[in-house]
C-alpha cells in the first residue's frame, strides 16, 4: 500500500470519529441544556410554590392578627348590649315592683297613691239600681200588706174609660136580652126602668134578626140574643134546636139579611151542654152574625143545615166524628177523620182515650 493510500484510509478513519465527536459533543450540548431547562422550570416552580405559601402565610397571619381582636371587640360589645337589656329589665321589673308595693300600702292605708280612676257609667248605674231594689221591695211588700207606703198613683184615665165603656155594654146588653125575653130591665132588677147609657151601632142589626127569627121560627124560637164585644158587637143569637130549619131558611132568603154564605161551622164542649155555632156572611151587604144551637150531652141532636148550605155537609160530619153530635137529615153523616171503628169521640172532655200515650 502506498503512503497516499494510507493517508486516506487515515483521513477516512479519523472522519468518522471527528463525526462522532461533534455528534457527542452536540448531544452533551442538548442534555445540558435540557437539564439547565427542567432546573430553571423547578425553580420557577419552586419560587411560585413560595409564593403561594408566603401568601397563605400572610394571610393566615393577618387573619389571625386580627381575628382575636375582632372577636374579642365583637364579644364585649355583645355582652355590653345584653348587660344593657338585663340591666334595663331589671330596672323596670324593680320600678314595678316598687308602684305595686306603695298601691298596696296605699290601699292598706286607706290612701290613694294615685288619683282614682274615672268612674264606669255602667257601674254606677248597676249600684244605683242595686241601691233602689230593697226600697222597691220593701214598698211592694208594704201594699200587698195594706199598708201605705206613699200616696196613692194617680188614676190611669184610659183604664177608667174602658170599664166606663165595658160597663155600658153590660147594661146593653141586659137591655137587649130583656126585650128578646119580652121583659124590661126594670122588671128584673125591680128598680125604675133606665136606658142604658150607650147603645151599640149593631143594636139595630140585632134587634132585626131577632124580630125576623121570630116572625118566621115563632115567638119561643129565640133563647137569647147578644152582641159579642171580642169579635166586634157581632150579633149572636141562640136558637132553639127544634127551631134551627126555620130560622136558617129565614136568615138565608130575608131581602133585609141575604145570609147565602155559611163560612163556617164549629163545635163546642160546655161540660154541662154541647154547643154548634153557625157563623153566616152576606155577600150582598157585608154584614155578618152568628146563630148558636144547643144540645144534650147524653143524646146530642141538631137538625142538619146542608140542605140550606152545602158548605155545612163536612162541617157536620167533622163535629159527629169529634164531639159525636148527629145532625138529623144530613146526606152522608159518618166519620171524616177517625177510622169508622174508633170508640169515642176525642174533642169531648169525657174521652177517655184506650192508650193514654197516644
Amino acid at each position: 500500500m502506498s503512503d497516499e493510500e494510507k493517508k486516506e484510509g487515515a483521513k477516512d478513519d479519523l472522519e468518522p470519529d471527528a463525526t462522532s465527536g461533534s455528534q457527542r459533543s452536540n448531544d452533551l450540548s442538548e442534555e445540558l441544556t435540557a437539564a439547565n431547562d427542567a432546573e430553571r422550570g423547578e425553580s420557577r416552580l419552586s419560587a411560585a410554590e413560595a409564593g403561594t405559601e408566603s401568601a397563605v402565610l400572610e394571610t393566615g397571619a393577618n387573619t389571625d392578627t386580627s381575628d382575636p381582636i375582632d372577636l374579642e371587640r365583637e364579644s364585649r360589645s355583645g355582652s355590653t348590649a345584653e348587660s344593657g337589656v338585663e340591666h334595663r329589665e331589671a330596672d323596670q321589673e324593680t320600678a314595678e315592683a316598687r308602684a305595686a308595693r306603695a298601691a298596696t300600702k296605699a290601699a292598706t292605708e286607706g290612701g290613694a297613691a294615685s288619683p282614682p280612676a274615672p268612674a264606669d257609667p255602667e257601674r254606677e248605674a248597676k249600684l244605683a239600681a242595686a241601691a233602689e231594689a230593697p226600697a222597691a221591695r220593701a214598698a211592694a211588700k208594704a201594699a200587698a200588706e195594706g199598708e201605705a207606703a206613699g200616696p196613692p198613683a194617680p188614676a190611669d184615665p184610659e183604664r177608667e174609660a174602658k170599664l166606663a165603656v165595658a160597663a155600658e155594654a153590660r147594661a146593653a146588653r141586659a137591655a137587649a136580652k130583656a126585650a128578646a125575653e119580652g121583659g124590661t130591665p126594670s122588671a128584673a132588677s125591680g128598680s125604675a126602668e133606665q136606658p142604658p147609657a150607650a147603645t151599640s151601632p149593631r143594636q139595630p142589626e140585632l134587634d132585626g134578626l131577632v124580630a125576623l127569627i121570630r116572625d118566621a121560627a115563632g115567638p119561643d124560637a129565640i133563647e137569647s140574643a147578644t152582641l159579642n164585644e171580642l169579635n166586634g158587637d157581632l150579633p149572636t143569637i141562640i136558637v132553639q134546636s127544634d127551631h134551627l130549619t126555620a130560622a136558617a131558611n129565614a136568615l138565608k132568603s130575608a131581602p133585609q139579611t141575604r145570609f147565602t154564605y155559611l163560612r163556617n161551622v164549629s163545635g163546642v164542649d160546655y161540660e154541662t151542654h154541647l154547643e154548634v155555632v153557625y157563623h153566616l156572611v152576606s155577600l150582598t151587604t157585608g154584614r155578618d152574625a152568628a146563630i148558636k144551637v144547643k144540645a144534650d150531652r147524653e143524646q146530642p141532636q141538631i137538625p142538619s143545615v146542608t140542605p140550606i148550605w152545602a158548605t155545612a155537609n163536612w162541617n157536620e160530619r167533622e163535629i159527629y166524628d169529634l164531639l159525636g153530635i148527629h145532625f138529623t137529615g144530613h146526606p152522608d153523616l159518618r166519620r171524616i177523620m177517625m177510622p169508622d171503628d174508633w170508640e169515642g169521640h176525642p174533642l169531648r172532655k169525657d174521652y177517655a182515650p184506650l192508650d193514654p200515650e197516644v
